[in-house]
């Protein structure tokens, strides 16, 4: 079973529906974008942020069995450090981070009686690179990578491996609400001068969910991007 945080828009919404083409069991959730088509039953209305919301969500599902979570929900918010509303920057960090670590927190106690598990967030090159007016983004990201490695050495020895994969620029998502002059300046620093296809982020989950020795880590999908 696949379950996929902020399946209904960007790389989670391509992510649900490969995932449900290929015959796999998945469900998702979405926070404000209405889920559209034949499958929207199986997303059901979640605030990551909010514990109690999740378990709800969880607790509607009946069979949680080898359990597969890829963490695609998250929220930004762009400002000069010196002039946030730190409101808003703290919210990027309660979805992003913290609302994160609720869903894993839920299911954890499920995947570590089976004896299996798969997590999987999405992390960014803006927590590497440095990107401005995304402070509250990047450190969202980059505290993935230290929750991870603790995660994956409690829960080792239990068959659950979590990762994290560094995503750069791709052909989806919220790179469409970015004007054309800015994208082609990000495009000049990628060496092969192009956004990813989302395809990349496929086929490294399913490469993480058939690899059992990858744990703790994280992989830069960025076409090379520093």
């Amino acid at each position: 079973m696949i379950l996929i945080t902020g399946a209904s828009r960007g790389i989670g919404k391509y992510l649900f529906e490969k995932f449900i083409e290929s015959g796999e069991t998945v469900f998702g959730t979405y926070n404000k974008t209405e889920p559209l088509g034949v499958n929207k039953n199986l997303l059901n209305c979640v605030q990551i942020e909010n514990i109690t919301s999740v378990q709800n969500w969880i607790n509607s599902i009946s069979n949680k069995s080898n359990l597969t979570l890829i963490n695609c929900a998250g929220i930004n918010y762009n400002c000069f450090s010196h002039k946030v509303d730190i409101k808003k920057w703290r919210k990027v960090i309660e979805v992003n981070l913290i609302g994160t670590f609720n869903v894993i927190n839920i299911l954890l106690p499920y995947m570590r009686l089976q004896g299996y598990g798969r997590i999987i967030n999405l992390s960014s090159i803006v927590a590497q690179t440095g990107v401005i007016g995304t402070s509250a983004y990047a450190a969202s990201k980059a505290g993935l990578w230290g929750m991870s490695k603790s995660i994956a050495k409690e829960n080792a020895t239990k068959g659950i491996t979590i990762n994290n994969l560094n995503l750069g620029y791709f052909n989806i998502g919220i790179i469409d609400d970015v004007p054309k002059i800015f994208q082609d300046k990000i495009k000049e620093n990628i060496p092969n001068h192009s956004f990813g296809d989302p395809i990349n982020i496929l086929n490294s989950i399913k490469n993480i969910i058939s690899s059992p020795y990858i744990n703790g880590t994280s992989i830069d999908i960025n076409g090379g991007l520093y």
